[in-house]
């Protein structure tokens, strides 16, 4: 009998359920939000230093890259905090069901691509 050799899973094509997506997608926000704090404060000090560095933090902020890296930050902001309440939920034995674990995850989903977007649309208005 042959030797068993490691199983190797190409992570780039496996179909994961939408509740596995949510998840790593939690975990990768949580990263890049632990990225992302440390230049935030940064740019939080420097507008609150005078009324010049307020505004070009501020028209920064204004430029499309800005407007896109705003964006993207307000999407990986909501999409944690609703994935961190799914598990949170999850914790505390609700919704571990398949169809109730299912439901969340594209809830969280929703949610957070949905309020991101109505940011987006209030700052653009």
């Amino acid at each position: 009998m042959p030797a068993k050799r490691p199983f190797f899973l190409n992570l780039l094509i496996i179909r994961l359920p939408v509740g596995g997506m949510v998840s790593i997608l939690h975990r990768v926000t949580g990263a890049a939000l632990s990225v992302a704090v440390p230049f935030l404060i940064y740019l939080l000090g420097r507008s609150l230093r005078s009324a010049e560095d307020f505004h070009a933090v501020a028209d920064w902020f204004g430029t499309p890259l800005g407007w896109l890296i705003l964006a993207g930050l307000t999407w990986i902001t909501l999409h944690h905090f609703f994935a961190g309440l799914r598990h949170l939920g999850f914790d505390l034995g609700w919704g571990e069901d398949r169809e109730p674990a299912r439901l969340t995850a594209w809830l969280t989903l929703a949610l957070g691509i949905g309020l991101t977007l109505l940011v987006a649309i209030g700052r653009l208005i």
